[in-house]
């Protein structure tokens, strides 16, 4: 197995109902290292700019609407396939196709409002590291 990194970020949902440690406690029960972490606000420009992957799409403007309503805590987390089980831990994007026991189906409040957010790849998560985190502020 090879050890990756990847982003994980928290969504407002999440953060507003005080569940940062419970899905913290899922990342880490699962073999995943957090080895970079802030607490932050994301501004418009933010939130455009890490979804333009999906300017295109119906629900983009929704999408940065909501990842700008309340604090977000972006992280980087650091394990064995640290990707595919990120995913595997956060369950389906649809919290109601979600597995049992996946972040998702315990703390998501739909479709949208579904609590966390991960890198879908390798190349992505690299991307998106960068997008919130300096090297030197990724200590694992």
């Amino acid at each position: 197995m090879a050890v990756e990194r990847t982003l994980s970020i928290i969504k407002p949902d999440a953060t507003r109902r005080n569940l940062t440690g419970a899905v913290n406690k899922c990342f880490e029960d699962a073999g995943l290292r957090i080895v970079a972490q802030k607490r932050i606000q994301l501004s418009r420009a933010q939130a455009e700019g890490f979804y333009e992957v999906h300017k295109e799409r119906p629900f983009y403007g929704d999408l940065c609407d909501f990842m700008t309503s309340g604090p977000v805590v972006v992280q980087v987390l650091e394990g064995d396939d640290a990707i595919a089980k990120n995913r595997e831990v956060m369950g389906a994007t649809n919290p109601d196709d979600a597995a049992e026991g996946t972040i998702r189906k315990l703390f998501a409040e739909n479709i949208e409002a579904n609590s966390v957010h991960g890198s879908d790849s390798a190349e992505n998560a690299a991307i998106e590291i960068k997008y919130f985190f300096e090297d030197s502020e990724i200590v694992g």
